[in-house]
This record gives C-alpha cells, sequence and structure tokens, in this order.
C-alpha cells in the first residue's frame, strides 16, 4: 500500500512539473466544470477531474454555503469521495435562496485549490419533469388524470410535497389519432382531470402531456406516449 502510494506522488510531482510552466499545480489538480443540475428540486453538484487527474485515484472534498454568508460548510457526505457527484438537495431545500458549492481534489497529500459553481437558486433554475398520466374509458370517452412530480420534501404529516405547491403549472394534453397521423391539443389548463369526448370507435389513439410553468416561460419535455383503442 505504501509503495502504491509513493508511486502515486510520483506520478502526480512529474505531471505536475511538466505544466509548471503554463500554469500553477494547484490549478492543474483543480476540479473542472463545477455545477448543480437541477430536477424536480433534486439539487446534484457535479464536476470534472483536473487537467492532470485522468486516473480514478482522486479523492474530493465538497462544501456549500448560503450567499452571503462567509463560513463554508462541509458535507460530511462528500468529504473525500472518489465520485464526480454530490447530492446537496437538503443542503439546498430553500428553493429561492441562492446558493454556492465548491470542491477541490487531492492526491497523495496534495490538494488542489477550491473550484467553485456560479451562483445557485434552485426556484429558477430546476428543470421540470413531464406529469404522470392515467387513462380511463368510459363510453368512448376518456378521462385523463395528471399529476405533476414530487419533491424531494414531505409535509408535516409525511406526505409528499407535489410541484403545485411552488409554481404555478399548466397542463397540456395532446392526442394523436393513429390513423390520420394527426396530433391535436386537445386541453391547456390547471385542471387535473381531463374528459375528451366525441372519439371515433374501434379508433386507436396516443396521448402525451406536458407542463408550462408561465412565471418563468418554462416548459418540462413531453411524457412517454399513452396508447388506447376506443371500443
Amino acid at each position: 500500500m505504501q509503495s502504491e502510494h509513493c508511486s502515486l506522488a510520483f506520478l502526480l510531482s512529474f505531471l505536475l512539473a511538466q505544466t509548471a510552466e503554463t500554469q500553477p499545480a494547484q490549478e492543474s489538480l483543480k476540479p473542472q466544470r463545477v455545477r448543480f443540475q437541477s430536477r424536480n428540486f433534486h439539487n446534484i453538484l457535479h464536476w470534472q477531474r483536473g487537467q492532470v487527474l485522468r486516473a480514478n485515484h482522486s479523492l474530493y472534498f465538497v462544501q456549500y454555503k448560503v450567499y452571503g454568508e462567509r463560513r463554508w460548510t462541509d458535507k460530511e457526505d462528500c468529504w473525500g469521495i472518489p465520485d464526480l457527484f454530490c447530492d446537496l438537495t437538503q443542503e439546498t431545500s430553500d428553493i429561492k435562496e441562492p446558493y454556492y458549492g465548491r470542491v477541490r481534489a487531492a492526491v497523495a497529500e496534495i490538494h488542489s485549490s477550491w473550484s467553485r459553481t456560479p451562483r445557485f437558486i434552485p426556484w429558477w433554475e430546476t428543470k421540470l419533469d413531464p406529469p404522470d398520466m392515467n387513462i380511463t374509458q368510459v363510453d368512448g370517452s376518456l378521462f385523463v388524470s395528471l399529476r405533476a412530480p414530487n419533491l424531494p420534501y414531505r409535509n408535516q404529516k409525511g406526505k409528499n410535497i407535489s410541484m403545485e405547491n411552488y409554481y404555478e403549472l399548466v397542463y397540456r394534453v395532446f392526442i394523436i389519432n393513429n390513423s390520420l397521423e394527426k396530433e391535436q391539443k386537445v386541453y391547456e389548463g390547471a385542471q387535473r382531470i381531463v374528459e375528451i369526448e366525441v372519439l371515433t370507435r374501434h379508433s386507436g389513439y396516443c396521448l402525451v402531456a406536458d407542463l408550462y410553468q408561465p412565471m418563468l416561460d418554462r416548459r418540462s419535455q413531453r411524457s412517454h406516449e399513452r396508447c388506447v383503442k376506443i371500443l
């Protein structure tokens, strides 16, 4: 083990020596492209290895803070990890607060300088998943039930909190007549139960839905197609 440690130290020293003329040693180790990726308020910090760390021998150390605070807080679960990501969902749960994250790398007791994210505000930057969609057929009509994605938080009763608790959401439903290969928007609004009438019997239809957040002009991707045949 000690031999392997010495070999890593020697290799790192060699690589740093090769880059010393163009940049400081710490900059060569420094993690690259440190940024938050957020989906439905699951806020994950991601980064890439430094320029001289192409192997998997490096460890990473993560800290975070709210904008305006002077002190950084260690993320204990991401202290000395080999991964290139860290889940900071719970640490960034006040979704309208601006946050920073930062990462540094270490190899053979040599530490890089810190690499920091841009300012991150979950409410502005999280991406929306499409709504869940269930379809029930009743007398030739379709009843479409829509549900916005749940968030990674629970209320005082332990129940999941919906995206609707934080945003004004508009549901959009599109129907595709399989025989005509024609798509039509059949609903746009805030209701979560939508009835689609006057469909041709013994014909096949597929439905997709998405979410729109008007204030931020943000759309989700479309849901997977759900297909039915009208009896």
